[in-house]
């Protein structure tokens, strides 16, 4: 059964509510490297964890652009957090994608209202090679047997169901798995380097046994078929992310810039420093404009998109790591406080560049389009 449809949910309202509930208390759980589960669950009760999903699953129903936005508000805000909203998203859009029409009617409402999902990628030896995946389904009978291990497990600490990606036969599929089943073994990482709050976990998986109908339809579809779509979701939600970081970044070495004296005038008024801000707002600038265009393909279904996706992804990613550098320059002593705004970011950012399709790979996928476009 779907769930009841909803009113559509503004960014400016959904905005709101963000700030309202994480406040200045994100530098607090940066340094406890724990979110309050109680406000991840508010917050996936409203549905911001995964705004995309359409009002006939109880979702807020917004198009990607709308989402982007969103996301990154909430980037700028808390990179943790944020982080929770590309795992989520990309478990919903997986469901949308590759679930069968009961399976979509069953887990989407949940995702909307409440549940809290992880998608598990990669693994100890086959982090960006997905080909290199040994975890494994074998379905006989009602039932399906899970067995392998992942690795950075983005939200697992937190989940109440991860989304297992898995060998099947000579494809691949996805699994619906509850944290909770027996032979599940989730090992949170200690002190990540960076998004510290956001429930990185390894997990294991022996034997885990699930009933079958967990197998999402899309079973026996190539890997790359059941990866490629759910990837460009999570690296356009991380591309906005990286904009959320480059907003912060912004705000917080402007601020400084403008009421730090030092030789008599302010920052701001020394050219180097100067300097920083401007290269910190063409940034912020450049990485909107491509997210907002890889936003529109999206929403057109463009035949451009993945490219678009990538493109963002590596421009916002870079920019947000040098920005998130050049605001802790510009802020000097006081941007080296661990949890704060521009020390946060400066962690943060680094890892957007390894998440989601590390620079290196990115870089890749972008010269065999230009090989394909401009040759």
């Amino acid at each position: 059964m779907t769930g009841t449809t909803t009113t559509p949910v503004s960014v400016a309202s959904a905005s709101a509510v963000l700030t309202d509930l994480v406040g200045d208390r994100a530098a607090g759980w940066d340094r406890a490297g724990r979110l309050p589960v109680a406000l991840v669950r508010r917050i996936a009760r409203a549905g911001l964890l995964c705004p995309d999903v359409p009002g006939e699953f109880g979702g807020p129903g917004m198009s990607a652009q709308a989402a982007g936005e969103l996301t990154a508000h909430a980037g700028s805000l808390c990179s943790s957090l944020r982080s929770l909203m590309t795992s989520q998203g990309m478990a919903a859009w997986t469901l949308r994608r590759f679930g069968s029409r009961a399976q979509r009617a069953e887990h989407l409402p949940r995702l909307a209202t409440g549940t809290l999902a992880a998608v598990a990628f990669s693994e100890p030896d086959a982090g960006s090679d997905l080909a290199a995946m040994t975890t494994r389904v074998d379905v006989a009978g009602d039932t399906a047997t899970v067995s392998g291990a992942k690795a950075w497990v983005t939200g697992s600490a937190y989940a109440d169901v991860l989304l297992v990606f898995v060998r099947h036969g000579e494809g691949a599929a996805v699994v619906l798995v509850p944290s909770s089943a027996e032979g599940v073994t989730i090992a949170p990482l200690e002190a990540p380097l960076g998004c510290r709050a956001a429930g990185h976990a390894h997990v294991r998986l022996d034997d885990v046994r699930v009933p079958a109908d967990a197998v999402l339809a899309g079973a026996g579809l190539p890997l790359t078929w059941l990866t490629g779509s759910v990837l460009t979701h999570g690296r356009l939600s991380v591309a906005w992310g990286c904009v959320g970081i480059l907003r912060a970044c912004l705000r917080a070495a402007s601020h400084h810039a403008n009421t730090r004296q030092q030789f008599g005038k302010p920052l701001a008024r020394h050219q180097l420093v100067a300097a920083h801000l401007a290269d910190l707002l063409v940034a912020e600038q450049a990485a909107t404009r491509l997210c907002e265009h890889a936003s529109r393909c999206w929403d057109l279904g463009a035949p451009e998109l993945a490219a678009a996706v990538v493109t963002a992804k590596q421009f916002a990613a870079g920019a947000a790591a040098a920005g998130a550098a050049s605001a802790v320059q510009v802020l000097g002593s006081a941007g080296a406080v661990d949890g704060e705004v521009v020390a946060r970011a400066y962690r943060d950012a680094k890892l957007m560049e390894i998440i989601e399709g590390s620079t290196e790979i990115c870089r890749l996928l972008l010269a065999e389009q230009a090989l394909a476009v401009w040759t």
